[in-house]
């Protein structure tokens, strides 16, 4: 099932992918939050086994793209940050503009925490990272992430509605600059967490060889990427 879908097939088979993905996000937060006795967790145990057997009749490779992806633009439906079918996304909401700047929102539940009570840092970096590199990418300028800076202003609770802002600062030859902010969306004008990245754009020819194992045509990452 590794083979690209287009049109209104891609779009069905979006649609069950987001509402497995849906379950299963409702089902990893039921595991991490539970507290009922071992034989039960036992028995839900057998039942998670059976599941996964039935879907691991068709699988991927792990260079495999799925056929609801399209890596032209980097849309990816099972990214952990965004991702509607990926069980450990938050998943992270985006709105961009042409123009080098995005928006997005997310609440970060039981399964990304850190200490008690509070966002694990490595999941904010996460965030921040993923809007740091779209920012750039909404005014054309593809990138891998060279190197990224968190600066961590306060603690972050769980449960609380988030705000992300980016925006490209620089962009010369493969090369651009973003940066980013975190914070409560009942506070925005107060950070969290602040971010700056570097982001390098690969060579087509660079591209070729690195994604070469997917079999797939892929841009989203390349010097003359668009969204």
């Amino acid at each position: 099932m590794d083979e690209p879908l287009t049109g209104a097939a891609r779009e069905r088979r979006r649609a069950v992918v987001a509402d497995l993905g849906t379950a299963l996000r409702e089902l990893v937060d039921a595991a991490v939050r539970t507290e009922v006795d071992e034989a039960e967790l036992a028995a839900v145990e057998a039942v998670i086994r059976e599941q996964t057997a039935r879907l691991r009749a068709v699988s991927r490779e792990l260079t495999g793209i799925a056929s609801v992806d399209d890596p032209e633009i980097g849309e990816r439906w099972y990214s952990p940050v965004y991702g509607p079918g990926n069980p450990l996304a938050p998943p992270l909401e985006l709105t961009h503009s042409a123009d080098g700047r995005v928006s997005a929102r997310v609440t970060v539940g039981k399964a990304h925490e850190g200490p008690p009570g509070l966002v694990h840092g490595g999941v904010i970096a996460t965030l921040l990272d993923h809007v740091l590199a779209r920012a750039p990418r909404s005014a054309g300028h593809g990138g891998l992430t060279g190197s990224l800076t968190v600066r961590f202003r306060r603690p972050v609770p769980l449960g609380m509605p988030l705000v992300l802002e980016a925006h490209l600062v620089s962009a010369e030859g493969r090369r651009a600059t973003a940066r980013a902010t975190l914070a409560a969306a009942a506070d925005p004008g107060t950070p969290l967490a602040e971010g700056e990245a570097l982001l390098v754009a690969l060579r087509a020819e660079r591209a070729a060889e690195v994604f070469a194992p997917t079999g797939r045509s892929v841009a989203a990452w390349t010097a003359r990427a668009t969204d």
